[in-house]
């Protein structure tokens, strides 16, 4: 397995941002029900410049929006539901949160892509199969709107209890051909091609398995996605955990892994956590990225609109870490042989001659 051009884009950027930011910010919780009022969400005072220039500062090169939580309220003013950001008191109900972060990403240099959960805890026709139209509209109208996207994140998390448009009950679904991802996806592949597709399997970057931020001592860049026990096919929510964290050597395809894991204790805000040290944060960054992984730092914007003093902090100072211990390259002037080369276009040299685009390589009888 060899990886594809948006994967080694992906590769390159190494940290990058998920930032968490609904009514569920307002409600203080961790998933929205489905069932606050959009007037909830009244962020007086957002500053989407101040949010990625802090992430910026704190050496990310990369964020993704929620653009729609669990919860199901689109940040941005769809035509699929009418619970959306129009209906709120943001920008006095014309406002598009979505393109206000993505502009402000661009301006910073960095790249964006957006997260739109599948599950819908606020849409009365979850479960039934009028659906699934409604959340590939979504994802064509972010596709459409918002620029060339780096990544298109999708949660294992759906189906249970929720508002569903009033029912206030209990859905179930078969994830195994609820979204139809074959062809879901496949308006991803031809709308953003250079968008990674991020879920438990991939299609080009796997979730680790855990939301603790560190990939395994070993973690290799392939994997075979298998369906648990039981089940003839491998989907978000349904994959082999156990394997993610290292990946699985010769695996069928190249799909590194994803290390998610918030600055505070939780995705959304709350005013008695406190973000990770610096320390903490490099600490992080040595066993994911140094793992060949990469390392998605969740970013929770308070209900003014504004990361708090002591997250930009944090995130100033382990990019200074990051500066300082990558200052210098030890290895420029050294010399690197080995015992078996393909031929002199991959001598070993090439791992440290600071081109991306040359590497070594033994014969295929090795």
């Amino acid at each position: 397995a060899i990886p594809s051009k948006r994967q080694l884009a992906w590769h390159d950027i190494e940290v990058y941002g998920l930032i968490h930011f609904t009514p569920t910010t307002f409600e203080n919780k961790e998933w929205g029900f489905g069932d606050a009022d959009p007037k909830t969400f009244n962020p007086t005072d957002f500053n989407a410049e101040q949010i990625i220039s802090a992430a910026k500062a704190g050496g990310l090169k990369g964020i993704i929006l929620v653009a729609k939580h669990h919860d199901g309220f689109a940040l941005w003013p769809t035509k699929t539901t009418e619970y959306n950001i129009t209906k709120s008191p943001f920008r006095n109900g014309k406002g598009d949160l979505v393109k206000e972060v993505e502009q402000a990403v661009r301006k910073n240099g960095l790249k964006f892509g957006v997260y739109c959960s599948p599950w819908d805890r606020n849409n009365a026709l979850y479960g039934t199969d009028k659906y699934l139209g409604i959340y590939q509209a979504q994802l064509k109208e972010l596709y459409s709107n918002y620029g060339e996207l780096f990544m298109s994140w999708h949660d294992g998390a759906n189906g249970g209890d929720g508002y569903y448009g009033g029912a206030r009950e209990k859905r179930s679904i078969d994830n195994t051909t609820y979204y139809d991802w074959t062809n879901t996806w496949g308006i991803t592949r031809k709308m953003q091609p250079m968008a990674n597709i991020f879920s438990d399997i991939g299609l080009d970057v796997r979730w680790v398995g855990s939301e603790d931020g560190t990939a395994a001592k070993t973690s290799w860049a392939t994997f075979t996605p298998l369906p648990p026990e039981g089940k003839n096919v491998a989907v978000p929510g349904q994959a082999n955990y156990p394997q993610s964290p290292m990946g699985i050597r010769n695996g069928k395809f190249w799909m590194p892994a994803e290390c998610d894991v918030p600055l505070r204790k939780g995705w959304f805000f709350h005013a008695n956590e406190r973000p990770k040290s610096p320390e903490k944060l490099f600490e992080l960054y040595l066993k994911s990225v140094g793992r060949g992984a990469g390392l998605d730092l969740g970013l929770a914007p308070n209900t003014d609109g504004v990361l708090n003093n002591d997250d930009v902090n944090s995130l100033k100072l382990f990019g200074k870490i990051l500066t300082k211990t990558f200052a210098s390259n030890l290895l420029i002037g050294a010399k690197v042989t080995a015992s078996n080369t393909r031929g002199k276009n991959y001598v070993a040299n090439n791992l440290i001659d600071g081109n991306k685009q040359n590497y070594w390589s033994t014969t295929d009888n090795t």
